[in-house]
């Protein structure tokens, strides 16, 4: 193999790839990066196939190259990753010769070992295609949801963002047991699809921020009998093992209705959340009293520091103390990517509800977040 390649296509490239592979793989050649430059198995043209895959999660994108020789190589992921961030504003050009590959940009010349091709494992197929979105619309779902998913391995029902497919409509919900995340919204189907799928957050939420682009449509496919979610767009393509596990039945926790609600600004809450829980420890809670026309905070107590703080809001309902942790409480505010946020409570020991607030002052309906409260001391 004997190519010629821009640098910043190829950094992109291989950094994509490589995010993707094991910090520590069960055998090295699942650490590597493929790169296939027309191999005899079927002519890419004038193009590097730059791929990856753990059995777990494959990703695969091409970058225009003129090829000299055709063949494929395999090297070390995250050490590629490494050279090809650092090498200089030049034309990038890669030679294998036997068991060593040579980069060489400007006057900076790597060589590496190769691994072999041969037990490199095939990628997957693209399950069928199930439709499109908007990829900046697919790329903030995911980022307001994920959030919520938790991280810990051993409830793997829990670390997983559930896809519900119903028709023209795509929601997706996670939750760690101590909060949960949903968004709606309007999708192109190519069939009347009506299913749900369990997809492991970490995966989604790369695949998600990388092909979500402004002006970029995503494409999923999917192919849940084989247990496989598969995403393209903006020339990359990636395929995610879905998870085996019972996603927890979560309708029924959200609440129907409520007996007090406040609408406040964003940016203001979130100040002053981070300037009260300044003096209480990691995960310490801090509290909120609301009253007509009114919110107190405060965190800490006579063992150690104690802050408050009041702000203006918009209350209607019996007044209110719940408590919070701090840092999900943040996590909410800042998933409802609008300037005012709606509050509604039942009882301080009852889950709370957070919701986008529009421009025109109504309560949007396409996004929820519900934090479940700290039990308040006495």
């Amino acid at each position: 193999m004997k190519i010629r390649v821009e640098r910043d296509g190829l950094a992109d490239a291989v950094a994509w790839v490589a995010r993707s592979l094991p910090s520590r793989p069960p055998v090295p050649v699942l650490g590597g990066v493929l790169l296939d430059a027309g191999s005899d198995e079927g002519d890419t043209g004038d193009a590097l196939t730059v791929s990856g895959f753990d059995y777990e999660v494959s990703a695969q994108v091409g970058v225009p190259a003129t090829i000299a020789a055709g063949g494929k190589t395999l090297v070390s992921g995250r050490l590629l990753a490494d050279i090809t961030k650092a090498l200089p504003n030049h034309p990038v050009e890669i030679a294998v010769d036997g068991a060593r590959v040579s980069i060489t940009c400007g006057s900076a010349k790597f060589s590496l070992p190769t691994m072999p091709v041969e037990d490199y494992p095939a990628l997957p197929e693209m399950p069928q295609r199930a439709g499109a979105l908007a990829g900046e619309v697919f790329a903030e779902a995911v980022a307001q949801v994920a959030i919520a998913a938790g991280k810990d391995d051993t409830l793997p029902m829990l670390t997983g963002v559930r896809v519900e497919f119903n028709g023209g409509k795509l929601t997706l919900v996670a939750t760690d047991r101590f909060r949960l995340a949903m968004r709606e919204f309007d999708w192109e189907p190519a069939d009347e699809v009506e299913t749900a799928v369990l997809v492991p957050a970490r995966n989604l939420a790369d695949a998600a921020k990388t092909l979500g682009g402004a002006g970029s449509t995503v494409e999923l496919s999917l192919a849940s009998g084989d247990g496989l979610l598969g995403l393209s767009g903006t020339g990359r393509r990636t395929t995610s093992r879905l998870l085996d596990a019972e996603f927890p039945k979560y309708r029924q926790l959200l609440p129907a209705e409520h007996n007090a609600a406040a609408i406040i600004e964003v940016s203001s809450l979130q100040d002053a959340i981070k300037r009260v829980s300044l003096v209480a420890e990691r995960g310490t809670q801090v509290r909120l009293e609301f009253s007509d026309g009114g919110l107190r905070l405060s965190a800490g107590g006579d063992d150690e520091g104690s802050a408050e703080e009041e702000l203006p809001v918009e209350f209607t309902g019996d007044p209110v103390t719940i408590a919070f942790n701090p840092g999900y409480l943040l996590d909410g505010l800042a998933a409802v990517r609008t300037d005012r946020a709606h509050l509604s409570f039942t009882t301080p020991s009852r889950p709370a509800l957070i919701k986008p607030v529009g421009e025109d002052g109504s309560v949007a309906e396409g996004y929820l977040y519900l934090l479940m409260p700290v039990r308040l001391p006495g």
